[in-house]
């Protein structure tokens, strides 16, 4: 399948968007809601990263075809560094033949599997969803991610403030599944695909970064740039991650981190990631 985005070209402001989520992991647009908005909104170019969604990302591709919408190939990959949670990009890989897929179905078996734990624990202690179909319907009703359990717990009046469902979730033994980031880089690197360290400004629980953690980071795991332009960075914060990639020779990609209506895509223009863009093989001139 053609995934349009061979001998592609783009225009300097082109909107392109590299971090999205849909119902293949934790968001909340379908994916051909997702889909459907980013053609009706005339982006260039996408990338829908799905947390471990290197198996998705074809239907993602064969969904952007059916409507003349250039999407890459990518996955986010949760990752540990020193203890501390860092989210890797991955663009450019096959989705048919990679190393990051054993990697992917390792984290995803761990995760549903302690998201299974602690929805059941809940109901052990008497708490009850009976609404559990219509708050999650995006998911026809099934319980699938963290959020969906903080969304239960929120609608059936059980959050008495906004810390309280994570504090029932942290109850239950929840945790986040996680790889090694050094080894999921290299798997990205062996299949061909690019390794970006997402919003490294964003914080708790993840990692935030500035200038010596990032030379720290970089000395133990090879990234090939950092997402500098992201929903939540400060205007100085995306300033230094621009200057540090500058001198450092990295990359840099753009991401809204939108996972459904409520936080809608944003129209980066592609100039911002043109060095990434063109070593996946998409002019920007």
């Amino acid at each position: 399948m053609d995934t349009l985005t061979h001998g592609l070209r783009l225009a300097p402001g082109d909107a392109i968007d590299l971090q999205m989520h849909t119902t293949f992991s934790d968001g909340k647009w379908t994916p051909e809601q997702l889909i459907d908005y980013l053609a009706n909104e005339r982006f260039g170019l996408v990338a829908i990263t799905d947390h471990e969604g290197t198996v998705s990302t074809a239907r993602l591709q064969q969904l952007g075809h059916e409507r003349n919408l250039p999407v890459l190939a990518a996955a986010e990959m949760s990752g540990l560094w020193r203890g501390q949670f860092v989210d890797i990009l991955c663009y450019g890989f096959d989705p048919a033949h990679n190393e990051l897929q054993a990697i992917a179905e390792q984290i995803t078996t761990r995760q549903q599997d302690n998201i299974r734990q602690a929805y059941q624990s809940l109901q052990r202690q008497g708490f009850s969803f009976p609404h559990q179909k219509e708050v999650l319907a995006h998911n026809q009703g099934k319980v699938r991610t963290m959020d969906d359990i903080i969304d239960l717990l929120e609608k059936h009046g059980y959050a008495t403030d906004p810390e309280t469902p994570y504090r029932l979730l942290d109850e239950t033994g929840f945790h986040f599944a996680t790889h090694d980031a050094t080894r999921i880089v290299e798997a990205a690197h062996r299949s061909d695909a690019i390794a970006i360290l997402a919003h490294p400004g964003r914080g708790e629980p993840w990692a935030i970064f500035d200038e010596p953690t990032l030379d720290q980071f970089r000395a133990e795991v090879p990234i090939d740039g950092l997402e500098a332009h992201y929903t939540t960075h400060t205007p100085e914060q995306t300033a230094m991650f621009l200057a540090y990639a500058q001198k450092h020779h990295l990359l840099t990609s753009s991401g809204s981190d939108s996972h459904g209506p409520n936080r809608k895509p944003i129209k980066y223009p592609a100039s911002y990631s043109r060095a990434l863009l063109e070593r996946l093989g998409i002019q920007v001139h």
